[in-house]
This record gives C-alpha cells, sequence and structure tokens, in this order.
C-alpha cells in the first residue's frame, strides 16, 4: 500500500504509519487501522438530530454507566454536550469535565451551563494528545463516536489512563464495523477486536461488551486498583 513511517529516530518503535488516505481519512494509520478525519464544529446540528435518540438510545447507555452521585465524569470529545448534560443530572455532588479540542463547541457547553444552572458542568480544552486533565482524576471517561477521530490514539490513551482513578473505568462506544448494516462511514466505525486491542495496549483491562445498544459497542474498560 506504500507506507512509509514517520518521525520515528533510528531503530524506533513505529507508532503511526502514512498510506493512502481514503474519503474520510487522514491517510494516517494506527495498529493496521486508517484514522478518520475529525467532524467539524459546523456538524454541531448533526450532533443534537432529532434521531439520534431512537437510533443510538442515549438512556439506555447512561443507565448502563452506573454513576454514583459523586462520581467525577470526563465527556471526552463532548462536541455539544449531548451527553454531558444527560449525566450532569445524575452526579449532583460530583463533576462532569466536558472535553474538546474545539473551542466552538466548548462555548456552546459553557453557554448551555450557565443557561440551565449546571454548576457541576466544567468546559476543558484537550489537546491532540493530551485530554488537559489532572492526573488520577476522572472515576470514568466516556468516549462516544470521537476516539477513532484521534489523530494521536496511543498518546491519548496514554493520557487518559493517567487521569483515571485506580479503579476507574473507560468507556468506549463505537458504530459496530462488523455490522455491514450499520448505515455509517467504514472510517467511523470500529470492530471490537480493534477497539480491544488499542485500548489494552495503554495498560487498561478490558471487563465486558455489555451489547444493549442498537448500532454501537459499548466496551468497558479498566484500571486496575492495584
Amino acid at each position: 500500500m506504500g507506507f512509509s513511517s514517520r518521525g520515528m529516530a533510528p531503530q524506533a518503535t513505529v507508532v503511526y504509519e502514512e498510506g493512502p488516505a481514503s474519503a474520510d481519512g487522514t491517510g494516517r494509520y494506527f495498529m493496521g487501522r486508517e484514522i478518520a478525519r475529525v467532524m467539524s464544529h459546523r456538524g454541531a446540528a448533526w450532533l443534537e438530530r432529532a434521531d439520534r435518540e431512537r437510533e443510538e438510545q442515549p438512556d439506555v447507555l447512561i443507565e448502563a454507566l452506573g454513576l454514583d452521585r459523586d462520581d467525577v465524569v470526563a465527556d471526552l470529545g463532548a462536541g455539544t454536550g449531548y451527553f454531558t448534560f444527560r449525566i450532569a443530572p445524575l452526579v449532583p455532588d460530583g463533576r462532569v469535565y466536558a472535553v474538546d479540542i474545539q473551542p466552538e463547541m466548548l462555548r456552546i457547553i459553557e453557554d448551555r451551563a450557565l443557561e440551565e444552572g449546571f454548576g457541576n458542568v466544567a468546559p476543558v480544552l484537550g489537546f491532540e494528545t493530551s485530554t488537559g486533565l489532572r492526573p488520577r482524576s476522572t472515576d470514568l471517561t466516556l468516549l462516544v463516536d470521537a476516539y477513532h477521530e484521534f489523530s494521536h490514539p496511543r498518546e491519548m490513551l496514554a493520557s487518559i489512563f493517567e487521569a483515571t482513578r485506580r479503579g476507574g473505568r473507560l468507556v468506549l462506544v463505537e458504530y459496530r464495523a462488523e455490522d455491514p448494516d450499520v448505515p455509517i462511514r467504514r472510517l467511523h466505525k470500529m470492530t471490537e477486536a480493534q477497539a480491544r486491542r488499542e485500548v489494552e495496549a495503554a495498560g487498561f483491562r478490558f471487563v465486558e461488551n455489555l451489547n444493549l445498544l442498537p448500532q454501537q459497542h459499548l466496551l468497558v474498560f479498566e484500571r486496575s486498583a492495584e
């Protein structure tokens, strides 16, 4: 396929490769997977589309998280805050960090939090290689349809791991690439095997695939309490 490595010292392990770019891809590959292009803030309306509740069943997802009142949750790749504002009422004694790399998305979240009185919602500007969160500051990180767009997934997983308290969880939600009937473009879906391969390499332990959602994997990982 004409792959080439880049930015690596001699004899260093190749983390990312460059190759042919698909229509929605970057031409950047990680563990054999082409990284998808990021959805712009101009696509914010799609995140709040009327059919999303029927297609994704967000209430089922959130109930499955089993949150406690004082949990600290990171909604990573928060977008418009679709999940942030569903989680916030469930953790009144905790906090929801709404993390995104696009300031335009964070302004949407900040405005809504102020307007609706969500004092436990904290917008956080993330980076391509870091969540921007303090070490061991979160009980749970939620990633919904965002991970596949990370330009530096290895570095981001390391940052998530660092931000997660011992015994804390990472919940990864991605459209099922194994199902050809899921009407999502190829690079915006992941197989369970690929997701596990990448996340477990960062030190997380796979717990289970809850298989509760119509079109998406609901994968639960844990940072060991040891």
